[in-house]
């Protein structure tokens, strides 16, 4: 039997609690300690009536316990060949632009672990409420290794049957009604996803390091554990091991509404916190910036096959790019995102959330994200591009035994903790589940160039380097001139390594969502768009819910876009940064190469 809290010392916190009126029960998950029943959430109009929640640390101390010493099956690090220099040949698994150290090239192993038997109980936005969101004690956990038997296809959730959409919404609505103690509560598997993303754990053997899942190479194996878990419990609560969890499949045309499923007031699987303006037939924003467009929906569609063309063809040639930058055990949060997580993941998440609420609950900051249902369905999408990554980009996954020894604790579908690794993530046979193999238009949609060929004299003369203003805070549009290591590379050092632009030491504060935009040889960023090559991007930071200034980077690949610009043989090429939303410091630039596996 799965092991509950039980803090019967606030009892009578949790009756007052769950007393209040249904118009003002707050939508901020309290660390509740009962059996009660999870309520559904609803619009906040009185921020006042918070009740205080029990923090349960005595308990926690209680249930400290020492993880094993290390997973099961460690794998070594191959041996990196001999490198030369940044414009020559490369080591294969070096990355020579500081993601963070090198992939596979370090001496000691690191494996990041959570340490659980620890959590932070609760922190304040940045507009002052409280957040709660640790999970029940993952004390007594057990390794877990994968090992299905049958393979199960999850499908779009805009094509699914009326039968299915009953039966997953019937799943839901049990998981709501589970007692708040019972780690599969539809609340709780929230909170674990807030827990992880919100810094409420350590580093297991670090303990002044937090951990955060984001804006690294862990992003998206703990996305893919959490649906796998959630998806078994709801094969457990239907008794029905043939059930998948959909997909919304936003990269397609005829996806790129909130599908009908998550719509229907009268499901389980509704949600009033979404942005109103954005409700069906809007379609969606896959390069959200705050900003609506006010385009015709097809030009929006076109806008969102461009956006993913250059996402997963253009900034995903690699496995840094495409994952993320490596986090080590003991190093600090935040080394950096990989080009999914920043767009469309962000901007998709950004999109949904509720302006009225003051974080953008639910979608639109991380903490209460896991307490909409279309997270599911955003992060089916999201796992299915690590899918098409492998299997039809025929792209490679990081072979660093750090990455693949990296580890994680969830609760499976009978409520126990269970341990597991990056390495049990990447075969999709083994975890039951695959995805179609659907049509993939934005293949064809790589930007062009506004202006070919334009004379960069006539961009920089009054254009400073970037030498001369950063670091500086970006409160206003800021164009500047970045040095080219080497212009006019050969074919076969092309094939050796991408050239990228990494704007480093990003200081943003974590509470609140952050995006600017980066164009490339633009005199006019007003004319430009996803489609046009001179957009080579956005950084996107989505709110977490706590404040807390934090440091990270941002890499975008530029080999492909200086050719379609026809500026392969510049020595200097001119950045332009636009801020949209938040503000952030940009602390500098540089243009550098990395390895091609």
């Amino acid at each position: 039997m799965a092991t509950y809290w039980n803090c019967t010392q606030t009892s009578s916190l949790v009756m007052a609690f769950f007393s209040l009126p249904s118009s003002t029960h707050p939508i901020y998950p309290t660390q509740i300690c009962s059996s009660s029943h999870a309520f559904p959430p609803t619009r906040v109009t009185n921020y006042n009536l918070h009740a205080k929640a029990s923090t349960c640390k005595d308990q926690n101390a209680e249930h400290r316990q020492t993880p094993s010493t290390s997973t099961d099956g460690s794998i070594s690090s191959s041996k990196s060949k001999s490198g030369k220099t940044s414009a020559g040949k490369f080591e294969r698994r070096d990355v020579l632009i500081g993601l963070g150290g090198l992939y596979g090239a370090t001496t000691l192993s690191r494996p990041v672990s959570p340490d659980v038997s620890n959590c932070t109980e609760g922190r304040k936005t940045p507009s002052g409420i409280p957040v709660y969101c640790c999970p029940p004690s993952a004390a007594g956990y057990s390794d877990y290794t994968p090992s299905a038997s049958e393979v199960y296809t999850r499908m779009p959730a805009h094509t699914v049957s009326h039968d299915y959409i009953k039966q997953y919404s019937t799943a839901i609505a049990k998981m709501k009604n589970l007692p708040l103690s019972d780690p599969r509560n539809f609340y709780q598997q929230a909170n674990i996803h807030c827990v992880y993303c919100d810094e409420g754990y350590t580093q297991s053997g670090f303990p002044d390091k937090r951990l955060d899942i984001h804006k690294s190479w862990l992003f998206f194996p703990w996305h893919r554990w959490f649906l796998y878990f959630f998806e078994r419990i709801c094969k457990n609560l239907l008794d029905d091991d043939t059930f998948t969890l959909p997909f919304w499949q936003w990269d397609d045309p005829s996806g790129m509404q909130i599908p009908p499923m998550y719509n229907d007031s009268k499901l389980s699987l509704y949600d009033f916190l979404r942005n109103p303006k954005h409700l069906p037939p809007k379609v969606v924003d896959l390069a959200y910036n705050g900003t609506d467009l006010q385009i015709d929906p097809n030009i929006q569609i076109q806008y969102n096959c461009c956006t993913m063309y250059t996402q997963m063809i253009t900034h995903s040639s690699t496995p840094p790019l495409f994952f993320g930058h490596p986090l080590l055990g003991g190093d600090d949060p935040d080394p950096g995102a990989g080009s999914i997580e920043t767009t469309p993941h962000n901007c998709v998440h950004n999109w949904l959330g509720d302006p009225s609420q003051p974080n953008h609950e639910d979608m639109g900051v991380l903490f209460s994200a896991g307490r909409d249902p279309i997270f599911c369905g955003h992060h089916g999408n999201i796992d299915r591009m690590w899918y098409i990554y492998n299997n039809v980009l025929k792209r490679k996954n990081i072979e660093d035994a750090d990455w693949l020894n990296s580890s994680f604790i969830f609760f499976n579908e009978a409520a126990r903790p269970v341990r597991v690794t990056v390495k049990d993530s990447t075969n999709l046979a083994k975890l039951g589940y695959t995805y179609p193999d659907l049509p993939l238009s934005w293949l064809k949609c790589k930007p062009k160039a506004r202006r070919r060929g334009l004379i960069l004299t006539k961009l920089s003369v009054n254009a400073p380097k970037a030498n001369e203003v950063l670091p500086m805070k970006l409160e206003k549009p800021i164009s500047f001139m970045v040095q080219r290591p080497k212009k006019s590379r050969s074919g076969q050092e092309k094939a050796e390594a991408e050239e990228v632009l990494k704007i480093k030491g990003i200081e943003f504060d974590k509470g609140e969502t952050s995006v600017f935009d980066v164009f490339v040889n633009e005199d006019d960023t007003s004319q430009s768009n996803p489609c046009k090559a001179e957009s080579l991007g956005s950084f996107s930071s989505l709110g977490h819910g706590h404040s807390m200034k934090s440091t990270t980077s941002q890499i975008f690949t530029i080999s492909e876009v200086l050719e379609e610009l026809g500026a392969d043989d510049f020595n200097s090429i001119l950045v332009t940064l636009v801020p949209r939303l938040g503000v952030v410091t940009i602390g500098g630039i540089e243009i550098t190469f990395v390895p091609k596996p």
